[in-house]
């Protein structure tokens, strides 16, 4: 069988929740197109309420969706719902497993779910995996939030799923298990599996994604590679260590400036209107000497904001 170009194909997908006594019809999804490249690490943004969750949920089966089409490893979800499904791992932001279970008993009944056969299933290798070995006969209600957080992982990938999501993975755990959790889902990336992020550490997406879509108001705001994402904004900061530091920012008209830790300022500037040398310039003028300057380029948050905030001003309209 030849594998599909797209590990996740949504066409014209639309989700409304309809009117109650308490809430009028809700439209969450509005008409999302989004193709996930298989094997990428596919960043899934959005501010609360944006249709993420939804989005996830209609790929997991938890949710019906209104209209539109789905199909998961090229599998149709309405035509081949059960292959459809078993086609990806979804790590949810809550945690899931029962407390009166051992780790081992999770991820066995897990598997059994999924109708994995007892000879074929992984569970030793997973528990290896993810630093559950020694936790393996404790009860889940004794594990920490983070190992806790770690059989979730674990559970997702029972059934050796070809695409991982993962909704929120590191939401309040420590560096340390950031660091671990990190480290598996990249060997599974680099053993083909495509992985799903969601997260709201942009700085966490921007180092790991190869491409990120932004959702706002259950549109697609979106979708590129995660550079051509970063390179669509065109300001540029100086920051400025002058001789003597200074208590306020200067006043440098056409800049806008800003006032940093220790005495020190920033320069902001469009690239197709100024140059670093104009700014320097302009420093000069105002009377202040130089010691030290750097350039810092906009990160994701940038982006992000920028394009969330196009989007509500385009629905306030």
């Amino acid at each position: 069988m030849d594998l599909p170009d797209f590990a996740i194909e949504a066409e014209g997908l639309i989700k409304t929740y309809p009117a109650t006594k308490t809430a009028p019809e809700m439209r969450a999804l509005k008409g999302v197109d989004l193709k996930i490249p298989r094997g990428s690490i596919f960043g899934l943004l959005g501010p609360n309420g944006a249709g993420k969750s939804t989005f996830i949920n209609i790929l997991a089966g938890l949710c019906r969706k209104t209209s539109g089409t789905v199909r998961i490893w090229g599998r149709d979800i309405d035509e081949r719902p059960r292959d459809a499904r078993a086609a990806i791992g979804v790590v949810p932001q809550e945690i899931a497993a029962d407390p009166f279970f051992t780790p081992k008993e999770s991820l066995d009944v897990q598997a059994g779910m999924y109708g994995v056969p007892p000879n074929e299933r992984r569970t030793a290798e997973l528990l290896a995996a993810l630093g559950l070995s020694d936790k393996a006969q404790a009860y889940v209600r004794q594990l920490s939030g983070g190992m806790k957080r770690r059989l979730m992982v674990a559970k997702a990938m029972v059934h050796n799923p070809p695409v991982l999501i993962l909704d929120e993975p590191t939401a309040g755990v420590d560096v340390e298990l950031r660091r671990q959790l990190w480290s598996y889902v990249l060997e599974l990336n680099r053993k083909g599996v495509t992985i799903v992020l969601t997260t709201h550490y942009l700085e966490e997406a921007q180092e790991l994604c190869d491409q990120i879509a932004i959702i706002s108001r259950g549109q697609v705001v979106a979708n590129e590679p995660t550079t051509t994402l970063l390179s669509r904004l065109d300001t540029r900061h100086v920051i400025v260590t002058p001789l003597e530091p200074v208590e306020r920012a200067p006043d440098l008209p056409g800049f806008e400036v800003a006032l940093r830790p220790a005495g020190g300022f920033s320069v902001s500037y469009k690239t197709g209107e100024s140059s670093v040398e104009q700014v320097l310039a302009a420093i000069r003028a105002s009377g202040l000497h130089i010691k030290d300057i750097a350039t810092e380029d906009p990160d994701l948050e940038d982006v992000f904001l920028a394009l969330t905030y196009q989007a509500e001003d385009a629905a306030a309209i």
